[in-house]
């Protein structure tokens, strides 16, 4: 949105897209070549339409001869609609649906009694009365439900967009100018493009429900009162130095040297709209300088959520409130960007996701704005941010789109056989445009997804900015995901310490050092790193930091009840421990020890870690510098995959051990999922999306080793990927723990759960637990 200025402009665009690029378009899957005889065939594209719908179904629209028509339902059959879901990237039909279920189509009816043997490559394949030839209307129009799995190589498009009319941008301008302008813009004119230029809304009739669809667009939840008559001053024919006098010496407006051009007018919203292409109004004819009589120009005024609050009283308003409300019972989670992701809500003290059921933009639009961003821009079906955990909780949430809360919307519970993960829902909102991406560019890199970091500094108001480096030294994948979601590139790949092999940018200076990033940052500036005062002790460009982002990541988990079932004691000779010993898997105190006599005493489990992210997980390291270990005859492509610990109901670690990955592999997937990975000859290493790699108990290293550990009540911890060594889209779920009562002789594992799933009250409960007084496990 920022597009390659480098300088962070106030105007917050949105974009209102023309009816033909709101949807799913897709090329003719095998587009038949000319014959010898025959002129050449027009190009046909296909989309799904209408609303509601889901991402794989709806109204069906054909693009033939330079025009988006739709199909008429007359002896419209599955076949039919085999033939179209597969131009639409879908292996098949499920169904169709006649009499315009999915609304009306406008334009041509292109195509009426389509009679298709199911076999044709093209919809033009089959038989019909010929293009444009129809004796039906648009309440005939033709839809379709196509299966939910798409032909390999077509682009996903898991996305449900509003129908949009003939608006194409809107932008909320400010009309203050004072020192430098802070962003984000919360208060201004709003303004529509016309032509090559902007045109203002007629404010007569103009009320709080259209406020609140602009102020939803331009990313901010609600809508406050404004000054009209600050305003008003601006459209009256006084001259300029009176005004000025009249709104104080040191601001200025806008309108003073802009001639008003109203080209909309009757705007009327309801408040649920998510864009306002879809409230009812009319354009303005004719000289439209003078078309609003005794009004003014719309103006409206906006509140910003939480992350976007400026000015230290109102952030503290904004906690206060949040700490009367206690913890949120609404999350998003695996999104790349700040304002999209998973939705999932807490109920009974855990955390759980929505069924994508007539999930649609009002619901998603609540979401957002709970969460303190503006309104919906996509609601996303099909688990579009990857799959979640645990419980399905709500199931058909119907929102209008004024509940304050999800929750305040009518759904329906969860049975066992209404849904499953791979339909959680999704959303994408508005979020207010604030100019990070100005800031930060990459260079040298093979493509727009990698290069090295250069950031912008100093870029004051009308200040060109200064372009440098940052250093490299402690940059790691925390750090990348934050570059890659300021770039607006997706997530991490890598975050490199080395860029010499993109040395192609004549900018060489060093001017930020010592970033640290929690991961979560919007850009790197809130990050902490050493400011003015830089500390690097490599500063020549080759150890400038540099990243590979990607719009895709993985997402480990663990089963957490195999842990617990699985969990048991075996005092082990030493002199099965050479190999084990050698790969620094038992505890220090075992150096001491009379070898190869004795035992040590392990606390044995299996761990079963499932990818339930968008992309494979990979080790960092390629084949050719996994590490060969002689003893067990096999190679690590990470060093630390695991870590294994004992603590202390306090949080002091009392044992510790580790896992090397000496194998990741799919040792199962889910059903039409097929294994990718296989550790035999030296093949490939990782675990697909869909799949999970299992470490059975009985293996080396699989284990704690609790010899020194003194009976008590204790927390079981395993934490994947501990290191953050491979980029994922969210290392919150990474950690397992249970409660466990070690008795010198047997060992109790119970309450195990992944470390993000239970409220802040369930976690505390689990922390404060008191322990066993005996075997019996509620």
């Amino acid at each position: 949105m920022g597009g390659c200025s480098t300088r962070a402009w106030p105007e917050l665009l949105v974009l209102l897209v023309l009816p033909g690029s709101a949807w799913l378009w897709v090329g003719s899957a095998q587009p038949t070549p000319p014959g010898p005889t025959h002129p050449p065939r027009p190009q046909l594209r296909f989309r799904l339409a209408g609303y509601p719908r889901k991402h794989n179904e709806g109204r069906v629209e054909v693009f033939y001869n330079e025009e988006w028509g739709t199909i008429c339902d007359d002896d419209f059959t599955l076949a039919n609609a085999h033939v179209l879901c597969r131009q639409l990237g879908f292996v098949a039909a499920t169904g169709w649906a006649h009499s315009a279920k999915y609304g009306k189509g406008v334009g041509r009816i292109w195509l009426d009694n389509v009679n298709c043997a199911g076999h044709e490559k093209s919809i033009g394949d089959c038989k019909h009365r010929g293009w444009g030839n129809s004796d039906c209307s648009h309440e005939e129009d033709a839809g379709v439900v196509c299966k939910d799995e798409r032909i390999p190589g077509f682009k996903d498009s898991n996305v449900i967009e509003t129908e949009q009319s003939h608006l194409e941008e809107v932008r909320l301008r400010p009309v203050v100018s004072g020192g430098r302008r802070q962003l984000p813009v919360t208060e201004g004119i709003v303004e529509v493009r016309y032509k090559d230029s902007w045109a203002q809304i007629c404010d007569q009739g103009w009320d709080s429900h259209n406020s609140r669809v602009v102020c939803g667009m331009m990313g901010f939840p609600a809508e406050k009162k404004v000054n009209r008559n600050f305003y008003r001053l601006a459209s009256k024919s006084q001259p300029k130095q009176k005004r000025r006098e009249d709104v104080g010496p040191k601001k200025r407006l806008f309108t003073e040297r802009q001639q008003l051009n109203y080209r909309l007018h009757s705007v009327s919203c309801t408040g649920t709209e998510v864009h306002l292409s879809m409230c009812s109004f009319e354009f303005h004819r004719g000289n439209s300088s003078a078309a609003c009589g005794s009004g003014m120009p719309a103006v409206v005024s906006c509140v910003p959520g939480p992350l976007f609050a400026t000015g230290s009283a109102h952030k503290k308003k904004q906690r206060q409130q949040q700490q009367q409300q206690g913890q949120p019972r609404i999350r998003l989670k695996g999104g790349a960007r700040v304002g999209e992701g998973r939705v999932e809500v807490l109920r009974s003290s855990e955390w759980g996701t929505i069924c994508d059921d007539r999930w649609n933009l009002q619901s998603a639009s609540v979401v957002c704005r709970e969460l303190g961003f503006g309104s919906a821009k996509e609601a996303l079906t099909g688990a579009r941010m990857g799959q979640g955990t645990g419980p399905i909780h709500l199931n058909e949430v119907q929102c209008r789109g004024t509940e304050k809360s999800l929750w305040n919307c009518p759904f329906r519970n969860i049975t066992q056989e209404d849904c499953k993960h791979t339909e959680d829902a999704a959303v994408r909102c508005n979020i207010p445009y604030m100019g990070y991406e100005n800031l930060i560019r990459l260079s040298g890199g093979r493509s727009r997804f990698e290069g090295r970091v250069e950031v912008a500094v100093g870029a004051g108001d009308g200040d060109q900015p200064r372009w440098g480096l940052v250093c490299g030294e402690g940059w790691g994948t925390l750090e990348a995901m934050v570059a890659c979601r300021q770039l607006g590139l997706g997530f991490a790949n890598h975050g490199l310490q080395e860029t010499w092999y993109w040395d192609a940018s004549n900018v060489t200076e060093m001017v930020m050092s010592g970033v640290k990033c929690a991961g979560h940052e919007m850009s790197l500036s809130h990050c902490q790193h050493h400011g003015a005062s830089l500390s690097c002790r490599n500063t020549g460009t080759r150890y400038a930091a540099g990243v590979i982002c990607s719009e895709t990541a993985s997402d480990l988990l663990l089963h957490a009840p195999l842990v617990q079932e699985t969990a048991y004691i075996e005092d082990r000779p030493l002199h099965m421990l050479y190999c084990a010993a050698e790969e620094n898997c038992l505890a220090s105190s075992a150096r001491l020890a009379n070898w190869p006599y004795g035992h040590r005493r392990l606390l044995r489990f299996s761990s079963q870690i499932h990818n339930r992210g968008r992309a494979d997980f990979r080790p960092k390291a390629g084949r050719h510098s996994w590490v060969w270990h002689e003893c067990h005859r096999h190679y690590h492509s990470m060093d630390i995959f695991t870590h294994y610990d004992i603590l202390t109901p306090n949080g002091t670690k009392v044992a510790e051990g580790h896992k090397a990955s000496f194998c990741l592999e799919d040792t199962e997937c889910e059903e039409d999922v097929a294994k990718r990975y296989e550790c035999a000859n030296f093949g490939e290493q990782g675990i697909t999306v869909g799949c999970w790699d299992l470490y059975r108990h009985d293996i080396d290293c699989q284990w704690i080793d609790i010899t020194d550990v003194k009976p008590g009540n204790y927390i079981l911890q395993v934490v994947i990927n501990p290191n953050f060594e491979v980029a994922e889209s969210d290392f919150t779920n990474n950690a397992m723990k249970c409660n466990c009562k070690y008795d010198g002789h047997r060992i109790w594992v119970h309450s195990c759960h992944i470390g993000d799933a239970l409220s802040e009250e369930a976690n505390k409960r689990f922390e404060q637990y008191p322990g066993q007084l005996n075997n019996q496990i509620s």
